[in-house]
């Protein structure tokens, strides 16, 4: 319980970066992205399980949130990849096989605002 007059407790999130190009430019069909979406979000839950923010997000299985966002093409998101690793924020980055073809990926939960910043340049997936 947050002692009186402490800020309110941190919103878990967890971030999923889609990209955009799959659909708008490689034709795509949406399904199938959507589904590369889960596949990033779900290993991304199972490779953070034990952490303490996974552990709470689940807890509140009604009330979680995620923001999808959408990464212009291949080097936008593996540059991102780069920066969340180099800034220690867990990820997985979702390479769909046999293709080899990194389509999205997805954060553990954590605080909005622990993230937020890293994401900024990035919008909303359409």
């Amino acid at each position: 319980m947050a002692a009186p007059g402490a800020g309110a407790p941190s919103r878990l999130v967890q971030y999923v970066v889609v990209r955009s190009d799959l659909v708008h430019q490689l034709s795509w069909p949406l399904g199938a992205v959507i589904t590369q979406a889960c596949h990033a979000a779900t290993a991304a839950i199972h490779l953070h399980y034990g952490d303490p923010d996974t552990r709470q997000y689940l807890e509140q299985l009604d009330a979680m949130h995620k923001v999808v966002l959408g990464a212009p093409d291949e080097a936008a998101l593996s540059g991102l990849s780069d920066s969340l690793t180099q800034a220690g924020i867990s990820h997985k980055l979702w390479i769909e096989q046999p293709e080899n073809i990194p389509t999205c990926l997805a954060l553990k939960p954590y605080p909005k605002e622990t993230v937020q910043p890293l994401m900024k340049k990035f919008k909303l997936f359409k």
